[in-house]
């Protein structure tokens, strides 16, 4: 059971650790400090629930049904351009440390849809938790050890992502770091919409 656990969190925190529109969310709003628990919930039992099922055997019916996942290509892929834009916008217009002054923070509900489009309409989070892990998993024995390995890393990582971002925000009290921070987001939301485009 250890063996197994050990296993799947090691394979689903290197997984996880790649820089991806869903945690380059979690970075911002760390940084931010808005909404950051609920944010931080809704990306680790979103994944959670993919790898239950990837381990249930679900893994094999994503295979069977390629239109669902060209689906959610396209669909993440237009979201992607989208919020990549409004990255570049915001650096244009100053950065995000600028744009709130003066504005209402964003509310709890538009930051959840954020996070949950971010999270189920990008196709590579179900090759990753469903297909690749839940692949993996039937390889181990108990699978649900290594199921339950690989959750945890997940919490750990957002929990991680979320709250240690406020060590950054000393440097993020000069404008051009929200800048900088603002392109670096467009620049990888518009690579993992091309990335998706082609397939």
């Amino acid at each position: 059971m250890f063996e197994a656990a050990t296993a799947g969190f090691a394979l689903g925190f290197s997984l996880i650790l790649a820089i991806g529109a869903q945690n380059a969310f979690v970075l911002r709003q760390g940084l931010r400090g808005e909404h950051v628990l609920a944010v931080v919930l809704v990306c680790a039992i979103s994944d959670a629930v993919l790898i239950a099922a990837g381990v249930a055997g679900f893994g094999v019916l994503v295979e069977r049904f390629p239109a669902a996942v060209e689906i959610a290509r396209w669909g993440g892929a237009a979201f992607l351009v989208v919020y990549g834009w409004l990255s570049f916008r915001a650096a244009l217009r100053g950065g995000a440390a600028l744009e709130t002054v003066g504005r209402e923070r964003v509310s709890l509900r538009a930051a959840l849809l954020t996070c949950l489009t971010l999270t189920w309409a990008n196709p590579h989070v179900y090759l990753d938790t469903v297909v690749l892990l839940g692949g993996i998993s039937a390889q181990y024995s108990p699978a649900l050890g290594f199921g339950a390995g690989a959750v945890l890393s997940s919490f750990v990582f957002f929990f991680s992502l979320g709250f240690g971002a406020r060590l950054l925000r000393p440097l993020f009290t000069n404008p051009r770091a929200w800048q900088v921070l603002d392109v670096l987001v467009g620049l990888t939301m518009w690579a993992i919409a091309v990335k998706l485009v082609l397939g």
